[in-house]
């Protein structure tokens, strides 16, 4: 299993912020009194491209520069946020990026990836069908392939988790949402090696469960489809080496619906003006659903993105939950 110490943490950091400020975790008065728990905010929305994804292509370039200095480019999948971050970070070490999405992706996250210099190839219904089809296009073009988790890609997007630890080290419990896994992975390896006591709960969606039904029936659970508005949780297939972290080191995962995460954005909004998309809301979603439980208690959770569509928001803000 993956682990880093508090020095590998720190080199990563390091690097990371050479491109990527530290972003704040901010106490909202406001916030706190609706939910009625004292809620810290780690504001990844805050960060170059929008999400916290940025800081793994940091570290996983750097990683792909040094150990294949052959390779002419990377080929990837995504719902956006990742290839965001993998543009971005290839483009300015000289690299090719090409990065498969599913149809009917964001249409403002396809056109940011490819204002960060992405080559976009839409393929497949879902995330998981794009990521088969990269892997074997990858092989064919000689392009390494960026898997949703790699050992880089966590020790980058850990030094979140690294710095609200660092900044907030009596944090009774933080929330973290799951997609593929490395977001979650990172801050409990975060946390371990600072030796903290924090509990860790994630959070998927109900339409996208397979990580929680993974964890609890102790075996690969993949699920029919992955449908919901917050496409960064839209996942069919759990990644065998994140279950191995979160398995072990979450104290719970917690399922919110589609409904919940609309609400949980407006709450945001209404309370921080602070803009989350879908998944970036889903941790205030899970508190909100367990705010008897936490009461009492200091609570951070990750705003993971604000990568949200115009016309999706606009439907939130009016009070609905966006189809898909």
């Amino acid at each position: 299993m993956i682990r880093f110490s508090a020095e590998e943490f720190d080199a990563a950091a390091e690097m990371v912020h050479r491109l990527v400020p530290p972003t704040p975790q901010r106490h909202w008065p406001l916030l706190s009194r609706r939910i009625g728990v004292e809620t810290w905010v780690k504001h990844e929305n805050h960060a170059p491209t929008g999400a916290f994804k940025v800081r793994g292509g940091i570290t996983f370039i750097d990683w792909l520069r040094r150990s294949q200095p052959e390779v002419p480019g990377i080929c990837t999948a995504t719902r956006g946020n990742h290839g965001q971050s993998q543009a971005l970070a290839a483009r300015a070490a000289g690299l090719r990026p090409l990065v498969f999405v599913p149809e009917g992706n964001s249409v403002e996250k396809n056109a940011a990836m490819e204002a960060y210099g992405a080559e976009l190839v839409v393929h497949g219904s879902d995330f998981d069908t794009a990521r088969e089809e990269a892997v074997r296009v990858a092989a064919e073009e000689g392009l390494a392939i960026v898997p949703p988790f790699h050992p880089e890609l966590v020790r980058g997007v850990g030094t979140y988790g690294w710095e609200m630890f660092n900044a907030l080290g009596d944090l009774d419990t933080v929330y973290v949402p799951i997609g593929c896994g490395s977001g979650i992975c990172g801050t409990i390896l975060a946390r371990d090696a600072l030796g903290l006591a924090t509990e860790i709960v994630g959070v998927v969606s109900t339409r996208a469960a397979c990580a929680k039904l993974t964890v609890e029936a102790g075996r690969p659970v993949e699920t029919d489809s992955a449908a919901t508005f917050a496409d960064g949780m839209a996942v069919r297939i759990p990644v065998p080496e994140a279950v191995e972290i979160y398995g072990r080191g979450a104290a719970r995962i917690v399922a919110v619906s589609d409904d919940e995460v609309a609400a949980a954005m407006r709450l945001y909004f209404e309370c921080t003006h602070n803009v989350a998309e879908g998944a970036g809301a889903a941790a205030l979603a899970a508190l909100c659903q367990e705010r008897g439980a936490m009461a009492g208690r200091k609570v951070g959770v990750v705003l993971s993105g604000g990568n949200v569509d115009t016309d999706v928001f606009r439907t939130v803000l009016a009070g609905a939950t966006p189809t898909v």
